[in-house]
């Protein structure tokens, strides 16, 4: 059961079996299956069958690829995917997605060119549970095997293996496996309830979205909370409380999300840290409304936990600033 926040967060959302068990079969015998299906990967997009709808091809009509993903079973019965049905990923490069055309699809034609391939960050939130979940799982993976064509601990070559799911030092054998790296992100209020903003220096500069940052080694999510804050913006917090967390396949984050409030007797007045964060900003509710109504700033699009965690703030949902 996902609470009221948790239904704010399109990544963390899911509904297929991993079925970890047949990944030790290899690729072949899970595409074998005559059930199979396939999504497309190229360029960190998937190949959709709409507009938001991701396209699911028979496995005899996937195309050549250069890495495979199980992603395990469809946990339903649909018209598009079997109950039972396995699931692979295909990363295919340039040649082969420009030979994806709408003669490939199962289930009618996208409305237009630029329909056919969808962006997780943009789409995310307009996705079904089902797709929402197979396009994360399948992009985070995907940036995993980017990373890793060589094994860190040797330098040598690596190998896919496990049906996508690990990787082989192709000298040694030694395994390496998915990695995945913890950030955390603060809702910060003031004692007038007031929120904190802040404008990064690798966006546009009226784009503001909550202080976020990687945890440490050797660090609790909760300490992660109040170094990150204090070090980009100069404001002591304390009492932070997860509201949630959500992958972040952009490209390998989980995002893990608190509300911390100011620590008594502290000063609110920011100090950006001018490195990573360049402007901050407090805002009531009446004033973020004006400015987002206003254009004057831009928020996190609705696929992102910084906007759950401002719309639960505010207090139901905002208009859409600016997608990202």
């Amino acid at each position: 059961m996902i609470d009221s926040f948790g239904s704010r967060l399109p990544l963390a959302r899911a509904s297929i079996d991993r079925d970890h068990l047949s990944r030790t079969l290899g690729l072949e015998a899970v595409l074998a299956d005559p059930r199979a299906r396939v999504l497309v990967l190229h360029d960190r997009k998937v190949l959709l069958a709409g507009p938001a709808r991701i396209a699911l091809l028979e496995a005899a009509r996937a195309p050549a690829f250069e890495l495979g993903l199980y992603l395990g079973r469809s946990i339903d019965d649909e018209p598009d995917l079997p109950l039972g049905a396995p699931i692979v990923a295909l990363v295919v490069d340039e040649t082969t997605a420009a030979e994806m055309d709408t003669a490939a699809l199962d289930n009618g034609e996208p409305e237009s060119d630029a329909a056919l391939w969808g962006d997780l960050r943009l789409l995310g939130a307009d996705l079904s549970v089902r797709d929402a979940g197979l396009f994360t799982e399948a992009l985070a993976l995907a940036n995993w095997h980017a990373s890793y064509a060589f094994s860190p601990r040797t330098g040598h070559p690596s190998i896919p293996d496990a049906a996508g799911w690990t990787r082989r030092d192709a000298e040694t054998g030694a395994e390496l496996f998915p990695r995945t790296d913890a950030a955390i992100i603060v809702g910060i209020t003031d004692d007038d309830d007031r929120l904190l903003l802040g404008s990064n220096a690798l966006w546009e500069s009226n784009r503001f979205s909550l202080l976020a940052g990687f945890v440490e080694p050797g660090e609790s999510l909760e300490a992660a909370v109040l170094r990150e804050v204090f070090e980009e913006s100069g404001v002591r917090v304390v009492d932070p409380v997860y509201k949630g967390s959500q992958p972040w396949p952009f490209p390998a984050s989980l995002m893990v999300g608190f509300r911390a409030r100011v620590a008594p007797g502290s000063s609110t007045e920011g100090r950006p840290d001018g490195d990573e964060i360049l402007e901050l900003r407090w805002f009531s509710r009446d004033e973020l409304a004006a400015a987002n109504a206003a254009g004057e700033i831009r928020l996190p699009g609705t696929t992102s936990i910084a906007r759950a965690i401002i719309d639960d703030w505010y207090g139901g949902e905002l208009p859409d600033g600016g997608r990202w």
